[in-house]
């Protein structure tokens, strides 16, 4: 497989949240709120709440459907009261903010490589979070070519569009490009149906049968991306 440009997902595939979003987060922030939380419950509820996120491929990015999933998991933590949408809001809000993020140990140096070989970085990201903003936190400057956020395009992944404007950006045809990332609707699938070659980032190495289905390359870390890409 050889690629003119790839692009990354960010959030779980370059990033990961810090303390800030774990239970004990969540608990932290709705004390600030008079909000009583279990954080013991906290990742039963976050799977609880995801289909909340699953919305229609032509819908607009919204803040609210955001806020809307984070409120469900406060609820399923045992969250109540007039406050829980204001609480909700702020957890939003800071979710874009870089320094409550670690980047992968993996992620500089694949970069480097990918760059010093000619490659065009992007970025595509269903996020709020400015792009400028976290390539100078996580000093990625002058690795990333181009960037394309849904809150700036107004259309999320796994919506073709998406992917259509930022290989614009970065200058290169679909079947030139890799899109990498964690989410197989998202990141595998959309990219598919733009034509692009797609890799599943599976950190965890859950192997998700639908991914085999598609037939796209498995990795569980980027250092694993070179050779498919012929670089290393």
């Amino acid at each position: 497989m050889t690629a003119r440009a790839v692009f990354f997902d960010v959030d779980f595939t370059l990033i990961y949240p810090g303390p800030t979003f774990n239970g004990e987060g969540h608990r932290i922030f709705c004390s600030r709120y008079g909000i009583d939380v279990d954080p013991t419950k906290f990742d039963e509820a976050v799977a609880t709440a995801a289909p909340v996120l699953d919305r229609p491929e032509d819908a607009p990015y919204d803040p609210e459907v955001f806020v809307a999933y984070t409120t469900k998991i406060l609820e399923e933590m045992g969250g109540t009261g007039p406050h829980l949408r204001a609480c909700s809001q702020e957890i939003y809000e800071e979710w874009a903010v870089c320094h409550h993020f670690q980047l992968y140990d993996d992620v500089t140096p694949v970069l480097t490589s990918l760059a010093e070989a000619g490659v065009r970085i992007g970025l595509i990201s269903n996020t709020q979070r400015c792009l400028t903003t976290f390539q100078n936190h996580f000093e990625l400057t002058g690795l990333i070519a181009a960037t394309m956020s849904s809150f700036e395009h107004g259309r999320m992944k796994p919506h073709p569009s998406i992917f259509e404007a930022a290989l614009a950006r970065v200058g290169a045809d679909a079947a030139d490009a890799v899109m990498v990332g964690d989410s197989v609707r998202q990141d595998v699938e959309g990219a598919l149906r733009a034509g692009m070659r797609a890799i599943l980032l599976d950190r965890r190495d859950n192997r998700p049968e639908r991914a085999r289905e598609l037939g796209v390359p498995i990795i569980t870390s980027l250092r694993e991306l070179p050779p498919l890409l012929s670089l290393g």
